[in-house]
């Protein structure tokens, strides 16, 4: 996976941008808000992810990283494709987006073209928990340590909410663990179960 470039603009687009990166010019999709931050003949650094299908190979630029983990989470809502999870994140900036998801604010995510009231729901039913485990740039260690030990468990194929539930446990019992002794802890306590 190509997961962020660097390298020159050589053009930019309504919807993507052209980034030389030794001497290869990557056409990168991207929201108009980090194509308005682009300069042609500027170098530009992208958190970046790409999309295989059958009959195309996609690259997709956000500005920063945080906004290439929404992108991801919100293509595991059915019905949400790569497109819509962009058009998503150029109508709602990532914490306007996280905020409608987590108070179930209907009205805030049908302003996005190509979602309508059940797509919203959906979307809220789907990520309401799961944004807030998003990391953020103010997000405490306590909360880091938490997202880092129960993606490792879902990663060796523990259940979702299992992971979340020991891990949490674990965390409540001493909050100033590392991130190591955490997931110890919670693969003793999994593997009793």
């Amino acid at each position: 996976m190509i997961s962020s470039l660097r390298g020159q603009v050589q053009h930019v687009g309504l919807d993507h941008a052209v980034v030389e990166v030794g001497g290869v010019g990557f056409a990168v999709q991207m929201t108009p808000t980090t194509l308005a931050t682009l300069r042609r003949g500027e170098e530009a650094s992208l958190a970046t992810t790409l999309i295989v299908r059958e009959d195309s190979l996609t690259l997709f630029g956000f500005a920063d990283a945080e906004a290439r983990e929404l992108f991801s989470l919100l293509q595991t809502v059915s019905g949400i494709g790569p497109r819509i999870a962009l058009a998503t994140l150029a109508v709602l900036e990532p914490d306007k987006l996280r905020h409608a998801l987590a108070e179930g604010n209907i009205t805030v995510l049908t302003q996005v073209p190509g979602i309508g009231k059940k797509g919203a729901e959906r979307l809220i039913i789907e990520l309401r928990d799961k944004v807030g485990a998003l990391p953020t740039p103010s997000t405490p260690a306590h909360s880091q340590t938490r997202d880092h030990v129960v993606e490792a468990l879902l990663g060796l194929g523990f259940p979702a909410k299992a992971a979340e539930t020991t891990v949490d446990n674990v965390l409540g019992e001493n909050p100033d663990q590392s991130t190591s002794a955490v997931l110890r802890r919670a693969l003793a306590t999994l593997g009793r179960k």
